[in-house]
């Protein structure tokens, strides 16, 4: 990110000045990806989260030689996970994370696609895990902002994995079965990159899937 911010002159004079203006764009960029968890949000949600699936359905099934390959591969020491699912409903997020938590594999960082968020759902998501795709520049976007945006994403990517945090990658949106989505395109990519560069020295993709009667 420094090497993106000194390598382009913004137009501003002065060092404080030209320094300021990056840092507040820096932060801006890092807000829209992420929000700091709150445990307090995820005791509501789990509580909540509980009433709705009795609501919504008459019973969910943990697939046991799933989860034993989803807990054997957590142990593996030193190398981050991330899990890589099919998207069939609105829900999976907050179900798959539900589930994970409760093995005591963490909260996932879980990537949100191009859904349309409200600012309060959107807010919602992030203190609950959810991670989103910087906007790109209003009108027309400068080398200088594309380039500062994704070293921003890239090197919060790499300190998700190099912390070791859970990443869930969605790999559609739905209703689009079967296609690789521009946002997983993305995020995959950035895993990729993580992982040439030397960020970390490799990751492990774990499969992960839902299955419904009937998708809600």
């Amino acid at each position: 990110v420094q090497d993106v911010a000194t390598g382009q002159s913004c137009g501003l004079r002065g060092d404080g000045e030209s320094h300021r203006w990056w840092t507040e764009k820096v932060l801006k960029i890092l807000a829209e990806i992420q929000a700091p968890l709150s445990l307090l949000m995820l005791r509501l949600c789990n509580w909540a989260l509980l009433r709705l699936l009795n609501r919504l359905f008459l019973s969910v099934q943990l697939h046991r030689g799933q989860l034993e390959m989803v807990l054997r591969a957590a142990r593996t020491s030193g190398v981050p996970l991330v899990f890589l699912s099919m998207h069939k409903s609105q829900v999976d997020g907050l179900l798959l994370s539900f589930l994970l938590f409760s093995q005591g594999l963490g909260v996932p960082r879980v990537t949100v696609g191009g859904q349309v968020c409200s600012p309060r759902l959107r807010a919602l998501l992030s203190r609950l895990g959810g991670i989103f795709l910087p906007s790109r520049t209003e009108q027309t976007p400068s080398d200088r902002d594309e380039g500062l945006r994704g070293a921003v994403l890239a090197t919060y990517v790499e300190e998700v994995l190099r912390s070791r945090q859970p990443l869930l990658i969605f790999l559609e949106e739905p209703p689009v079965a079967l296609h690789l989505s521009a946002p997983a395109r993305e995020w995959l990519a950035l895993v990729y990159r993580a992982v040439r560069d030397g960020a970390v020295p490799d990751v492990l993709l774990v499969p992960v899937g839902i299955a419904y009667d009937v998708v809600p």
